[in-house]
């Protein structure tokens, strides 16, 4: 059956489904499910196998549907959208089935862009993934590819104190309207949207291709405002504004209008690391980009289309589920000095009287079997039935009634899940690097281990410190957002008595939020993988010894500069003679053998 809502003589093209009720208001279900694609990909993977077609002309079709290429051969990863990070406790259930049945690791993955990723899947066994995820309304469409990925949003939309007003019903509208649209299925790139509520920007809209900012204009009018143009990766660019202010009638014409002429930038495609609208509009600067969106508008092909979002609107009512009364309730007793620092890091209190948002620490974004299946438990009985991801890999329950806190933190801590310090510098954010990613040229995942380690042994008291916060990516792309850290790191390599060592870049100084997002400065040095950890040591104490009164780390770095942070470091970037006793620096950390950089082709990046 073919649905459209009708708007005057204009219709919005919302595809072949086989439930009527085609857009559900629910957190979790935003993109639509289509079964027929299940049996595409399915027909499709086995005419791969077979050798009736070449991975060429394969790879574009299996990344429209998320599923992504690995450095090991044999094995695929998936990627799973979640709108704005919305969760539901049976889609926490699918994930901890599908890491149990299909992923060799025993886990699933929570990403920067608020998606959940599983790896190591056979490809002949995918289908099975998405047919299993499917049933629970997760989608995986446009995961990966040329497409608009996952659009991301602040987990706490619409329930603290000091939000303009929430945008996610119109961030749900853009999903709606350009997944499967055939105007972006074979963009130059890809394209990253987010949208933010909040002045502190915990979204990081200035990072991204295209973003939304809540505004209230002089008429009182909400809307948006628009900015352009933002990326990490290797060409880092923080996004300028497009229009100051965007009404809910403009706001998809005008993001249409955007991605067309992006589409039509072919000298883009030549390049892919520099195929990012970026690029195009730091080469002709806004002005003429602006002026090229508002001729766009112009075309005929606003004639042909329905941009009123109405239909599409994404307006679930949380509040409307959430638990009144918690029975069976313990009541805590004993020292409560750790119960406390959950609270002080984790809890947020709601706008909503009685009720506050918790906020899981996932150590490196991964979580169990064991860990999916107790969190829906909790979700289903503390919550609404509901939680979002964040861009830290963490999950935020929302609407826990405040008498359930105690119990709900005794929950997480049987799932190992209860840790304070979520998104402190306890709370390490890595890419995957060499575990799985063909672009990978270092173990960031070893070192986040290592570094979270040391961190914990140096037992960091002060608060202004324990707001620093670690990044690092296995590779220059940025996928841990390394550009926006206090102390962020990218995979890199260097030589030592002829023999290769894993090594990283360093930025110091960036901020990713606190409605200032920044990239940190550039260090003139080059660290092998093992020694980080010293390193990172010896800045965090630097800081702490030399800084001024309630100066905060991205300050400190701009007041000093770089050189301080350099002279600390330097003998840790000094060659050695390979031998027996210095053969461990050769060594990646979390592995056996001698380093050696094996970087494939990449597909997309996360």
């Amino acid at each position: 059956m073919q649905l459209t809502s009708e708007s005057g003589t204009k219709t919005h093209k919302l595809g072949t489904v086989e439930n009527p009720e085609y857009f559900e208001n629910v957190p979790g279900h935003v993109i639509p499910i289509i079964a027929q694609e299940f049996d595409d990909f399915e027909n499709e993977a086995d005419r791969f196998i077979g050798g009736e077609i070449e991975e060429p002309q394969y790879i574009g079709f299996r990344l429209k549907q998320g599923v992504y290429g690995q450095r090991q051969p044999g094995v695929n990863m998936t990627r799973v959208k979640l709108p704005f990070g919305g969760i539901t406790a049976d889609q926490m259930d699918a994930f901890g089935d599908v890491a149990e049945t299909h992923a060799p690791l025993k886990k699933a993955h929570i990403t920067t862009r608020q998606a959940v990723q599983i790896h190591h899947i056979p490809l002949a066994k995918m289908h099975e993934v998405l047919r299993h995820i499917s049933k629970s309304g997760l989608s995986s469409r446009e995961g990966c590819g040329n497409t608009v990925r996952n659009v991301t949003g602040d987990p706490f939309a619409g329930i603290l104190e000091g939000e303009v007003f929430d945008p996610s019903p119109w961030a749900g509208a853009f999903v709606r309207y350009f997944v499967r649209n055939e105007a972006t299925q074979l963009l130059p790139r890809k394209c990253k949207v987010a949208f933010s509520g909040y002045p502190d920007n915990r979204a990081l809209t200035d990072i991204h291709d295209i973003a939304f900012e809540s505004k209230i204009n002089e008429n009182g009018e909400q809307g948006f405002r628009m900015l352009v143009g933002g990326g990490t990766s290797i060409f880092p660019r923080l996004a300028p504004e497009l229009f100051e202010w965007v009404s809910f009638d403009e706001f998809l014409k005008v993001s249409e209008a955007v991605l067309r002429i992006f589409n039509r930038c072919d000298e883009l495609r030549v390049n892919r690391a520099r195929a990012r609208i970026k690029v195009y509009i730091d080469r002709i600067g806004m002005d003429a980009f602006r002026e090229e969106v508002i001729e766009e508008m112009k075309g005929d092909w606003i004639n042909e289309r329905d941009f009123d979002p109405t239909p599409l609107l994404f307006v679930p009512d949380e509040e409307a589920g959430a638990p009144t009364e918690v029975t069976g309730l313990s009541s805590p007793n004993g020292d409560l000095t750790d119960f406390n620092a959950f609270c002080e890091h984790n809890v947020f209190e709601q706008k909503q009287d009685g009720y506050s948002a918790v906020m899981l620490k996932v150590y490196r974004g991964d979580l169990t079997p064991e860990q999916w299946h107790g969190v829906a438990d909790i979700t289903r009985k503390y919550t609404s039935g509901f939680a979002r991801t964040t861009v830290t890999q963490n999950l935020v329950l929302r609407f826990v009634p405040d008498e359930a806190l105690y119990e709900v933190w005794q929950e997480l801590l049987k799932l190992d899940l209860g840790d304070p310090g979520a998104d402190t510098l306890q709370d390490i954010v890595s890419c995957p690097g060499t575990d799985s990613c063909k672009l990978g040229i270092t173990a960031s995942m070893g070192l986040n281990a290592a570094v979270h380690e040391r961190i914990k042994e140096m037992n960091i008291t002060d608060p202004l410190t324990k707001k620093a916060v670690v990044r690092m990516s296995g590779c220059p792309n940025g996928c841990s957002q390394h550009h926006i850290a206090s102390i962020g790191f990218n995979g890199a390599s260097m030589k030592f008595d002829g023999k290769q060592v894993p090594a990283y870049l360093v930025q110091v100084g960036g901020r990713g939020a606190e409605g200032k997002v920044n990239f940190g400065q550039r260090l003139k040095l080059r660290l092998p993988a093992k020694r980080v950890p010293d390193a990172v040591e010896r800045w965090l104490r630097f800081y702490e010894s030399d800084r001024q009164e309630n100066e905060q780390f991205s300050d400190f770095v701009e007041r000093v500069g770089t050189e301080p942070f350099e002279d600390l470091a330097k003998d840790l970037t000094l060659a050695v003679d390979f031998n027996e006793d210095t053969k461990e620096l050769f060594v990646d950390w979390q592995r056996t053998g001698l380093y050696k950089m094996e970087r494939g082709e990449g597909e997309c990046a996360v």
